[in-house]
């Protein structure tokens, strides 16, 4: 037999960014421990529309946990209380019923609320257009995969390289630090030969647009590691660590 759960539903609203938020309860009936949490939230939706009443406003597109937009804070963990996994596949099953469950936005300055659960994750693209592209020319495809790479140093870029940039990292900072977010995005190709052209430039100016765009820093508390959906190692917080200071250096 199908399970099914109620519980109470206790979601931020706000208007924009410069508006003073709330939380509003909802009672969920007979929801389905097999539907996923961003189903549950269209269910309540169409209740909401149905009723005439202004729709929950969230962030989604994929839904495959391959994109990082369903950004959500869901009973004070980024993505939900279950570990190496976005919003889109946590599943109602999780939860118990009769419980209370808070959807909050991401909550850093770096990120400000659009409406209600949607924050403007636009920062983090300023910071990869920081870094820039490669120069490395290297072809077709089988002349990219005849650059020799070891499979250790390959495996560890691709590790790097699975960070799909929705902010959890920085949502479970106490200080909103983007830094595993940048040491991600640095790390996969510091690793690679394709990337050493402009290593140290990139570092230094990732590092830099990270702190102008108001990301605090990094007090290696390794909460962004627990809570990143795709398990993201804190050793590329030391490695953009290395490729920082060796560029200064070299300055």
């Amino acid at each position: 037999m199908e399970k099914t759960i109620n519980f109470t539903l206790r979601v931020w609203r706000q208007k924009d960014a410069h508006s003073k938020g709330y939380f509003e309860d909802h009672q969920m009936e007979g929801i389905s421990g097999d539907t996923s949490f961003l189903e549950m939230l269209d269910i309540l939706n169409e209740r909401l529309v149905k009723e005439h009443k202004e729709p929950i406003v969230f962030d989604h597109d994929c839904r495959e946990g391959i994109c990082g937009m369903c950004s959500l804070y869901v009973n004070g963990h980024p993505h939900g209380p279950e570990g190496g996994c976005t919003t889109c596949q946590l599943f109602m099953r999780k939860f118990e019923d009769g419980s209370t469950i808070t959807v909050e936005p991401w909550r850093s300055a770096g990120f400000p609320v659009i409406k209600d659960l949607m924050v403007d994750r636009s920062a983090y693209d300023k910071i990869m257009q920081a870094g820039g592209y490669v120069s490395v020319n290297t072809g077709a495809a089988q002349d990219a995969n005849a650059i020799l790479i070891p499979k250790k140093v390959a495996d560890e870029a691709m590790d790097a390289a699975s960070c799909i940039g929705c902010g959890a990292c920085v949502a479970a900072c106490k200080n909103g630090s983007a830094m595993l977010f940048v040491a991600a995005k640095v790390s996969q190709l510091a690793l690679l030969p394709q990337g050493k052209v402009e290593a140290a430039r990139r570092a230094k100016a990732m590092v830099a647009k990270m702190e102008e765009l108001g990301f605090g820093n990094c007090t290696n508390t390794g909460a962004c590691a627990a809570e990143c959906p795709k398990c993201v190692s804190l050793s590329n917080i030391a490695r953009l660590n290395r490729e920082f200071i060796k560029a200064k250096l070299a300055d």
